[in-house]
């Protein structure tokens, strides 16, 4: 897998306006976490999840398709088995940023990606990099210490 470039993380956390793409509805899931702490920092996240209709407050989409137009970077927390589905939904869609959460990405989803010339991080942890505090700011510590944090 080919690492990820600090400037398409970057490009992805620019607007804050991402659609979070496989929200549970068990809030004690940590895309329920993710989605918490981003609303925290500022971001206006646009859950997606076919069997919610809100998550604390917040209208929740049941698809791709029904996302404001002018939205156009999605954060994939989905089964590996509903992420490539998903993705070539959201590129059908006109969305030219992916983030696949670790544990998302797939082959078949970063192929999807690639081809239809979307900027994608895969693997990554988007808590690492979305102004990182407590335990993700410690993960990022680590991951520059050893050398793993993205490069331009």
């Amino acid at each position: 897998m080919a690492k990820n470039s600090l400037m398409v993380i970057n490009d992805f956390l620019e607007p804050k306006q991402i659609a979070l793409i496989g929200l549970s509805r068990d809030p004690k899931k940590f895309s329920r976490a993710v989605f918490k702490e981003l609303r925290a920092k500022g971001y206006d996240i646009y859950p997606v999840n076919p069997n919610m209709d809100d998550a604390e407050g917040v209208k929740c989409y049941h698809n791709i398709a029904d996302l404001p137009e002018d939205v156009k970077h999605a954060l994939f927390m989905t089964p590996k088995s509903n992420t490539a589905g998903a993705v070539e939904n959201a590129v059908h869609h006109g969305f030219t940023h992916i983030w696949l959460q670790q544990g998302a990405e797939t082959k078949e989803a970063i192929e999807i990606a690639r081809q239809n010339g979307v900027k994608l991080v895969s693997g990554a942890c988007i808590m690492m990099h979305a102004n990182p505090s407590g335990v993700h700011k410690f993960h990022r510590f680590l991951s520059k210490l050893f050398g793993a944090f993205p490069k331009n």
